[in-house]
């Protein structure tokens, strides 16, 4: 009986132990890897290393230096090497540890035995990152850091760059309007299209640029940041008077362009090869984001005099995304559905699109058209996401790479507020004051920009 007893006396501990630890794991899954699965899994892979990279294939013959010294030193059996291992560096969300790949190894056989490797080191993910020639970069993540999305502390906004959702490898997804122009977002209802936008606006807000808004849902998406926006059109026929006025800001900007480097002002813009960041700082006009969401609203038309408007706006929309970029015109367009069907123009719209997010559709076609043409093995993986899962998406560009996102929780009333803080921040672009709307007075304490224009050309 004192045995049992005893037993029980240590066994309740244990379990109210265990219990902590299932618990942690699946409701504070950050707390439970600090605790117990980073120790847990720097053991295993301190412990398994050699053995692990010789069961992927990974490890190479000694040289004929080492077999020497092995056999002249001792009796044991000369065993292949693996690649050198770096320092571990512990994180918040997993490990990051630098390897020196042998010659004649490649980042591609690190890569392909990344899932062996997750398994061996018990960890959720494992990715590969080249460094430099001969170094790559493992990346373990300790768990799923999509299912609760804690964007990093130290990611800083910088000019036309905004954070605005975690990768699965726990790193910042940034939209940065320098390197990637243009963007098409699609998503079916409740996929989180409308938190993603959130995100760029409240970010963009704080910066020193102009946001222009197209929403034919009768503003429903953008008008609660109408504060911060230099112009706003909530249906067709407004859209169709602002985008003329949007081209001739581009036409002047580039006729600036001209003056400045001296190119002859009947030189066609297409030829102009500079942007407005080679001009000085005092000389460069405000940058302009222009955000359109339901773009498919202004595609779709009735009678033949709408097919003419549309057809207008279609291709102003197409100049902006040809030739915005080097006059400081950036394009966002958003939508639930977009493809060749909408009618002329649309495919070539899409074409200028650099960047791609997809968000849960309702149908294969949809992932296809955002992605099928620059990454065909990510329209699967954005078929899969499911709708008890808003804001996951997958994010690509033309370079043919993709991955995983998924955008923090950000409420309306929150971007609002942003927005309203900002107010003070809206530049003055003439063209654009018909349009900007009719906002009611608030008293709000107003932010500073946390970011300040580059002043240098790239």
């Amino acid at each position: 009986m004192t045995d049992i007893a005893t037993l029980l006396e240590v066994g309740g501990p244990v379990a109210a132990l265990g219990g902590g630890a299932a618990y942690a794991r699946a409701k504070h899954p950050g707390i439970y890897w600090s605790t117990v699965g980073l120790p847990m899994s720097t053991a295993r892979l301190l412990s398994s290393y050699g053995s692990v990279m010789e069961a992927c294939g990974l490890s190479v013959a000694p040289s004929r230096l080492r077999v020497l010294a092995v056999k002249a030193t001792t009796r044991r059996e000369v065993r292949p090497v693996p690649p050198r291992r770096g320092i571990i560096r512990p994180t918040t969300t997993g490990l990051r540890i630098r390897l020196r790949l042998a010659p004649g190894q490649e980042p591609a056989d690190v890569a392909a035995s990344a899932e062996r490797l997750r398994h061996a080191w018990g960890v959720h993910a494992v990715y590969v990152t080249t460094i430099k020639p001969g170094v790559v970069e493992l990346r373990l993540v300790g768990f799923d850091v999509l299912r609760k999305v804690r964007m990093p502390r130290k990611v800083a906004a910088d000019f036309l760059r905004v954070p605005v959702a975690l990768r699965e490898d726990a790193t910042p997804f940034v939209r940065d309007y320098r390197t990637v122009p243009h963007g098409l977002t699609l998503g079916a209802t409740l996929s989180g299209k409308s938190m993603y936008l959130r995100h760029l606006v409240s970010g963009l807000a704080r910066q020193p640029v102009a946001l222009v808004g197209i929403d034919c849902k009768r503003g429903v998406e953008l008008a609660p940041f109408a504060p911060r926006l230099s112009a706003l059109a909530t249906d067709p026929d407004q859209a169709a008077e602002l985008l003329p006025a949007l081209i001739k800001e581009m036409e002047d900007r580039y006729d600036l362009i001209k003056a400045r480097q001296g190119i002859a002002p009947a030189t066609p813009d297409e030829e102009v090869t500079s942007d407005i960041w080679g001009l000085p700082e005092h000389e460069r006009p405000v940058p302009i984001v222009l955000l359109v969401d339901e773009v498919a609203e202004l595609f779709l038309v009735a009678t033949k005099k709408e097919e003419e408007r549309r057809d207008e706006m279609v291709t102003q929309l197409i100049r902006l995304a040809q030739l915005g970029r080097a006059a400081g015109i950036y394009l966002e367009v958003c939508g639930q559905r977009f493809g060749a069907e909408l009618g002329k123009g649309a495919t070539m719209l899409r074409a200028q699109l650099t960047g791609r997010v997809c968000h849960r559709v309702n149908d294969e076609a949809s992932a296809k058209m955002a992605l099928g043409d620059i990454a065909p093995e990510a329209v699967s993986a954005a078929c899969a996401i499911a709708p008890e899962q808003p804001g996951l998406a997958i994010a690509g560009d033309t370079s043919g790479g993709w991955s995983r996102i998924r955008t923090p929780y950000l409420s309306l009333a929150d971007a609002a507020k942003t927005c309203h803080a900002s107010a003070h921040l809206v530049p003055d672009l003439p063209a654009l004051k018909p349009f900007r709307p009719n906002v009611p007075v608030r008293l709000v304490a107003p932010l500073a920009p946390v970011v300040k224009p580059r002043p240098v050309t790239d």
